[in-house]
């Protein structure tokens, strides 16, 4: 069963664009083979992380005296089936919502077909000195508009 914030699959599944394949590691898994349950995580943030960079909205985040930094806000994870030392999944995520200094994102992984787990994450720009959110600018809303479908 998939969860809630899925009305309707491939039209949900078509809005995905930027895509990595990752192979789970024999590190990744039980005794028995099974991808443990912390490891969907990781696989989120190295498409999260790639993503934002390649997208632009990291860039200014890296240069020396920038405040503005992206904060997980939260993160969640569905479970659909399991995954094993050795597959190959193709791990996927997309802008679901811009706000004025939050985006929500939306994760998946497949296997051929088949979607092997799938998540939601929200991510907020931060005043690093601060501790307060803080605004996207023009650039940033640029960027994150040429990645919504």
């Amino acid at each position: 069963m998939l969860p809630a914030y899925i009305e309707d699959v491939q039209t949900w599944l078509a809005d995905f664009y930027y895509f990595e394949d990752i192979k789970v590691r024999f590190c990744e898994t039980d005794l028995f083979g099974h991808m443990n349950n912390t490891v969907p995580f990781i696989y989120f943030e190295q498409v999260r992380t790639a993503y934002m960079e390649n997208s632009g909205l990291m860039a200014q985040e890296l240069e020396p005296g920038v405040f503005g930094v992206p904060v997980m806000a939260n993160l969640h994870c569905d479970y659909v089936q399991q995954a094993y030392y050795n597959d190959v999944l193709k791990v996927g995520v997309k802008i679901a919502r811009i706000g004025r200094s939050s985006i929500d994102m939306h994760y998946v992984a497949l296997k051929g077909q088949e979607i092997i787990f799938t998540g939601t994450s929200t991510v907020v720009q931060m005043n690093k000195n601060t501790g307060k959110s803080i605004a996207f600018n023009n650039e940033q809303l640029e960027s994150l508009a040429g990645t919504v479908k």
